[in-house]
């Protein structure tokens, strides 16, 4: 709703003309999200290295539950993921780190040791919020000024810096 009401004029931000372009571009969306849709470059061989480390990956995201599970089941099926959460009624959206706290909880992993990767302010609030290690991707949509804003303690390039950063900081 918030992107809808941001693309409409001013004077064009009344409720029921920002309910019916948020029904219409969802209809649409909701019939071409997949056309053109894909993991990022490198991705596939990090979920690779990843899994075969045994580290446990998650994924959080504010889009709708039902949608995240959706995608993850479309483009990230071959990977096991010890949590998909999307949004829900029960918990508030990122930045409060309510979510990120609940999966830190359920694997049993100290919001201190926990690594928490994301592409946008909201991502790095979000860790640093909950007491994780935040790391800013550079492949996303946001500039490495605007994550280091938002408070992220590294920003890498490509995917594979991960593996990288995650060897500098082993015993």
């Amino acid at each position: 709703m918030n992107l809808v009401a941001r693309a409409l004029p001013a004077d064009h931000r009344d409720e029921a003309t920002v309910d019916a372009v948020a029904s219409t571009q969802w209809e649409e969306y909701t019939r071409n999200w997949a056309n053109k849709t894909h993991p990022y470059e490198g991705i596939p061989e990090l979920l690779d290295a990843l899994q075969e480390r045994g580290i446990a990956v998650c994924i959080l995201s504010n889009k709708p539950d039902d949608f995240t599970q959706m995608i993850v089941r479309k483009f990230l099926s071959k990977w096991k993921f010890a949590v998909v959460r999307g949004q829900n009624k029960d918990t508030p959206i990122k930045p409060n780190p309510l979510a990120a706290n609940q999966i830190a909880l359920m694997l049993g992993i100290l919001n201190g040791e926990f690594l928490y990767l994301g592409d946008s302010n909201t991502d790095m609030k979000t860790a640093n919020a909950a007491g994780m290690f935040s790391v800013g991707v550079l492949w996303g949509f946001r500039p490495r000024d605007e994550l280091m804003a938002a408070g992220a303690k590294a920003v890498i390039e490509r995917p594979s810096d991960l593996l990288k950063l995650l060897s500098a900081a082993s015993p």
